[in-house]
């Protein structure tokens, strides 16, 4: 019975390490929910003051991006031009949030239309800075559309909103790749410079997409 007994709380020991075992397997192989997943390590270990103001600036530029595209409901009349415009939000905003979750775990402010620029931080190519307030012209950004431009395609409909829609995009891309390039020379965060180099190749793809479908119109 002694020998019984030993050789039953063997076995027992035996089960619950490689139970303990599976149980560490299962959660090292979670699933991989894509390349730009922030990390601690990567996001807030090392950047630099290109990395804070491509996040500053090109959340701005993306949240322009997602009302432009936002009026495509109501107005486009043709079908591939508000799946772009869906297309554009459903891209664009998680990207915003990552940026925002950059920026708070650098301990740096989000950007906001007509913000100071911070302390070391240039402007980006194109980007005005007024000489007065030490602020940063977002209008000026490159691509960035002004509030004339706005409201000409927002009173735009049908055939007319989607050559605006599709002109003003393609400038508007162009501006973003512009300052990921920037981004990619100049920044130090491996996350942020992962995202500048998605922006490019995501955006030169729309921006060949937009420009035959221009062509069609």
């Amino acid at each position: 019975m002694k020998r019984h007994s030993i050789l039953a709380a063997a076995a027992l020991v035996t089960t619950l390490v490689l139970s303990a075992c599976g149980n560490d397997d299962s959660s090292s192989s979670a699933p991989d929910h894509g390349a730009m997943t922030m990390t601690p390590s990567s996001s807030a270990a090392a950047f630099n003051d290109a990395d804070v103001a491509f996040a500053q600036s090109m959340i701005v530029h993306h949240q322009q991006a997602i009302e432009m595209a936002s009026l495509a409901d109501g107005r486009a009349a043709a079908a591939d031009v508000k799946d772009l415009a869906s297309k554009i939000k459903s891209a664009q905003q998680p990207e915003i949030d990552m940026m925002n979750g950059w920026l708070t775990a650098w301990g740096k402010p989000a950007a906001m239309p007509g913000m100071s620029a911070m302390p070391g931080m240039s402007a980006m190519p194109g980007m005005s800075m007024s000489p007065d307030m030490g602020g940063m012209d977002h209008s000026s950004m490159p691509g960035m559309m002004s509030d004339a431009d706005m409201a000409k395609l927002s009173d735009a409909k049908g055939a007319a909103f989607d050559k605006q829609f599709l002109t003003m995009m393609i400038s508007h891309h162009e501006g973003a790749i512009q300052m990921a390039q920037q981004e990619s020379a100049q920044g130090s965060n491996p996350d942020a410079v992962a995202l500048a180099k998605k922006i490019v190749t995501d955006q030169q793809a729309e921006i060949t997409t937009m420009k035959a479908m221009l062509a069609d119109l």
